[in-house]
């Protein structure tokens, strides 16, 4: 008990609160960074060409020797391209995957920076109000939305890469659903934060 008692004392809590404010902001940084090289190429998938398959592939490299793909980034769901008749990945299936990379990043980055305002005001003692209520609210939405939602837009996205490419491209999505269940407990804190508010607001004007 008295252990918890110090983890939730003011002088740790404002220093920790700072700190997972810039923990956000790296995230974030992160997460647009590794956007970029996505488009930029860098997004690994396993290969399917007339000579063989080839596992964590790239749109970027000239071989498919793994020792010369560098930096490398890669989504949870399983990504599987088929080069068209020439043997090459056709660039629409390359911006088919980092617009998947992008929606399924997009909205984490924009979680992370409502998320990183609830930690700024903390840090300066403003616990109870109106814009933490909110923010601690569309991080639980955007993520909650982002889980259940996203995996289906990949579906849309992939099926719309294979109507217009020579190429082919399969992806096996879903596993990030259950990420709903812990957005839910953020809905809830926002509703907790704004209940506080409004008994605050009622014990100030019976003063």
């Amino acid at each position: 008990m008295k252990f918890i008692e110090k983890l939730t004392n003011e002088r740790f809590a404002k220093p920790a609160a700072r700190f997972m404010k810039f923990v956000c902001y790296f995230v974030i940084g992160l997460l647009a960074l590794c956007t970029v090289l996505s488009f930029m190429g860098r997004q690994s998938f396993s290969l399917h060409t007339h000579t063989g398959t080839f596992p964590h592939a790239i749109y970027a490299e000239e071989d498919h020797n793994p020792h010369s793909r560098g930096m490398t980034v890669y989504m949870d769901d399983d990504i599987h391209v088929w080069t068209n008749s020439q043997d090459q990945i056709d660039l629409t299936v390359h911006m088919g995957l980092s617009l998947m990379y992008a929606v399924n990043t997009v909205p984490i980055m924009i979680a992370f920076w409502f998320l990183s305002r609830v930690f700024s005001n903390i840090h300066r003692g403003q616990i109870f109000t109106e814009q933490n209520a909110s923010c601690l609210l569309y991080y639980g939405l955007i993520q909650f939305l982002s889980a259940v939602f996203v995996p289906f837009i990949k579906l849309l996205i992939c099926w719309l890469v294979n109507l217009v490419s020579n190429g082919r491209v399969a992806i096996a999505t879903g596993r990030s659903m259950l990420a709903f269940i812990p957005s839910i407990a953020f809905i809830v804190a926002a509703y907790i934060i704004q209940y506080g508010v409004r008994l605050q607001d009622e014990a100030d004007h019976t003063l």
